[in-house]
């Protein structure tokens, strides 16, 4: 099993979008992001640490330009931190072991599905297909996502 955590050489490693996103806790364009359209099934995780963050079958069009969850796959990866920036009152999101900015939860998602949206920047993701989970070592998930068709 993967130890999560954020480390300088990972960090390093990132792009200029993934650095500000991650760790200056920016906010990628909407209608930009690299998962915005991704309809493969697997996992999304931590582009730093590499938790698990979020399962294909939970991801949804919401029609925001952000790529859009109905729960974290692992609770206890991602925090839910009250936010005042911007002159908002938001509930920000960031992964557990890295302390990545990921996006924010909203109370808009679809209420057949708990009512949340977890609206989240593709630069803090990294994909994992289904067919690359076990070797990667997330196998452990696979029964959280769809059989592809």
């Amino acid at each position: 099993m993967h130890k999560f955590h954020k480390n300088s050489e990972a960090v390093s490693k990132l792009s200029a979008q993934q650095h500000r996103v991650t760790q200056q806790g920016g906010t990628e364009p909407a209608g930009s992001g690299e998962y915005l359209h991704n309809g493969e099934p697997g996992i999304y995780v931590d582009v730093v640490s590499g938790e698990p963050l979020f399962a294909s079958s939970d991801k949804y069009d919401s029609g925001s330009g952000w790529p859009s969850f109905t729960r974290p796959i692992e609770r206890a990866n991602v925090n839910e931190v009250h936010d005042l920036s911007q002159g908002m009152t938001r509930t920000e999101v960031r992964s557990t072991n890295a302390d990545s900015h990921l996006g924010h939860v909203l109370p808009n998602g679809p209420s057949a599905r708990g009512g949340m949206r977890y609206c989240i920047n593709s630069a803090a993701l990294r994909f994992i297909h289904r067919d690359d989970m076990e070797a990667e070592g997330y196998g452990a998930y696979l029964d959280q996502v769809e059989e592809p068709q």
